[in-house]
């Protein structure tokens, strides 16, 4: 066994990354306060060619080093939108024909490994602040509340864990992994 190699790797230029069809998921940043996190963010995104990341309300937006520094250059690749607020985002999407699926702890949330996304359909996956989660307002107007299974004392895990289970769920139930 060996490591492969960046050429073995055969990964897309940011060319090629923005001419190829990406996947049926956006993401939509609520509020989040890492720019670390923002950058994972996107690193994600190119990661499974999601089509587009939302930035809204106190996210912070490139360029900037801390996003930088954890994006490692995917914020060239990954389209994204700057909205002040998460709500219009929402809107807009649904115009659109996205379904809305929001990542948070509530009282009707389904288990990520109960959801079954369905086949033709597009998704919008939220993902709120670090702190407070998706705003109230953002948790009403989602079409699905989805919730990751935690078994320890935590009663969180960080957005960019989250947001890498969510999207890779999701990719695996659709059948776009390859």
């Amino acid at each position: 066994m060996k490591k492969l190699s960046m050429d073995e790797l055969n990964r897309l230029s940011v060319e090629e990354f923005k001419e190829v069809k990406k996947s049926p998921l956006v993401i939509v940043l609520d509020n989040i306060r890492s720019l670390n996190n923002v950058g994972s963010s996107f690193r994600t995104a190119d990661a499974f060619l999601i089509e587009k990341i939302y930035l809204c309300g106190i996210t912070g937006t490139p360029p900037h080093r801390d996003i930088q520094k954890t994006a490692l250059g995917a914020t060239d690749s990954v389209a994204w939108e700057y909205k002040s607020n998460t709500l219009e985002a929402i809107a807009e999407l649904k115009q659109n024909g996205f379904e809305i699926c929001a990542f948070e702890q509530v009282d009707k949330s389904v288990m990520l490994h109960e959801f079954q996304p369905k086949e033709g359909k597009k998704y919008a996956l939220v993902f709120g602040n670090e702190v407070f989660g998706v705003e109230e307002e953002v948790i009403n107007a989602s079409d699905h509340l989805i919730e990751i299974p935690q078994l320890g004392t935590k009663h969180s895990l960080n957005i960019s864990v989250t947001l890498g289970i969510g999207i890779w769920d999701f990719m695996s139930k659709m059948g776009l992994l390859k």
